[in-house]
């Protein structure tokens, strides 16, 4: 590893986070298909594969509160070394068969060594970008990160889903994504002078972007979490649930890296107020379509998860252009706070309110969340001038 130096002048030096993160989420998607349909399959209580979303969710506090002091002990390239290892052993614990609440657990500890990844990549990322590219790369990052979730799920769908086998492909996929980190040339961050938790800083340098994220935790986890559960609840089988999920994250690509990239060019606000609103339009719509259309559902959900993603990217880009690089890791362990307490809440929410107003309750929760962000948006563009790509001004 080369010791820190002035942040790299191309994308390309960024190849490496982007492949282990890949691989992560390969076996991320297929955990994400696999646990809620086997669940299902085997007449686990109804509530409980929303708990197991709601886990993902609340680990990833845990994750987000030991995550800086354990970087700030060992480095970026070791914590991420450590979190590999607690997701394979959530792997292997859901590898040995069908136990619910051990399930859960499992799904627990992945989301805390998923944020701490989280939080690891994001202030690697943000330490090497500059901001005339931060929209682009950050895009390009979760671009490949969700397409990989979409792999995850379509492979998923073409193994058994009964045994051991999508669990223990979860466990080669993560063991792969040590590599390219460990192998990689691009420079350490330094150590990071402040580690902790700072709701304060993360309003004061941008509060689009703090509340952008945390609603996107809602939005993102509500839709991933429970497009399988709804598919299952309609009767729709193994392989074409794991193609909808996998269709999905396609999204991304007409949607994700596009606004990204346009978001570099022109006032990120104005791009964040445009996709919640696509996502407004296209939930609205993905609740008039039933399952005996699945291609015309596939497409509309494929926009819904893209728009939902880019939510997070830009607002993450929009709150790093902001903010100096010795906070990058307070910042990105402070977003990440806010993400996974929506991520916690939202889907919480959804799995009391379902019950009383059915498997589609979860449309109208992304559509709220997403309009009151759009309203914040809009208030916080009337206070301030418009910036050219990510802007440099403090507002």
């Amino acid at each position: 590893m080369q010791p820190a130096s002035e942040s790299p002048a191309s994308m390309l030096s960024i190849v490496s986070i982007i492949a282990s993160m890949t691989a992560v989420a390969i076996g991320n998607g297929m955990m994400f298909a696999y646990v809620p349909f086997v669940l299902s399959a085997h007449g686990a209580p109804a509530w409980m594969a929303g708990a197991a979303v709601t886990a993902v969710a609340f680990g990833g506090l845990v994750g987000c509160v030991i995550a800086g002091p354990l970087i700030k002990r060992v480095g970026h390239a070791r914590m991420f070394s450590c979190s590999m290892a607690l997701v394979i052993f959530a792997a292997v614990i859901i590898a040995f068969g069908v136990h619910p609440i051990a399930w859960v657990f499992a799904r627990g500890l992945y989301g805390a060594a998923g944020n701490t990844n989280f939080i690891i990549t994001q202030s690697w990322l943000n330490h090497a970008a500059a901001n005339s590219w931060r929209g682009k790369a950050m895009s390009l990052f979760y671009m490949a990160y969700v397409i990989g979730i979409g792999f995850g799920a379509w492979l998923f769908g073409q193994v058994p889903a009964a045994g051991n086998l999508a669990p223990l492909l979860t466990v080669a996929f993560t063991a792969l994504a040590i590599l390219p980190i460990g192998l990689t040339r691009l420079p350490n961050p330094p150590v990071p002078t402040r580690i902790h938790i700072d709701i304060r800083l993360a309003w004061k340098n941008s509060p689009v972007g703090f509340i952008g994220v945390l609603a996107a935790g809602g939005l993102s986890m509500t839709v991933q979490g429970f497009t399988p559960i709804y598919a299952a609840v309609n009767g729709v089988g193994q392989k074409d649930v794991a193609a909808l999920m996998f269709v999905m994250q396609f999204g991304l690509i007409f949607i994700q890296y596009p606004m990204g990239a346009l978001s570099d060019r022109i006032d990120r606000r104005l791009v964040l107020i445009a996709t919640c609103l696509l996502m407004t339009i296209a939930a609205a719509v993905a609740l008039g379509v039933s399952f005996a259309n699945l291609p015309l559902l596939m497409m509309v959900f494929a926009i819904w998860a893209g728009a939902a993603e880019t939510v997070y990217s830009i607002a993450n880009a929009h709150a790093n252009d902001r903010t100096a690089p010795e906070d990058f890791v307070s910042l990105s362990s402070t977003l990440l706070v806010a993400w996974s307490a929506s991520a916690t809440i939202v889907p919480l929410a959804v799995t009391l309110l379902t019950p009383a107003f059915g498997a589609q309750t979860f449309m109208y929760a992304a559509m709220i969340v997403a309009i009151a962000y759009a309203g914040f948006v809009l208030w916080r563009l009337k206070r301030g001038p418009l910036l050219a790509g990510g802007g440099e001004t403090l507002h």
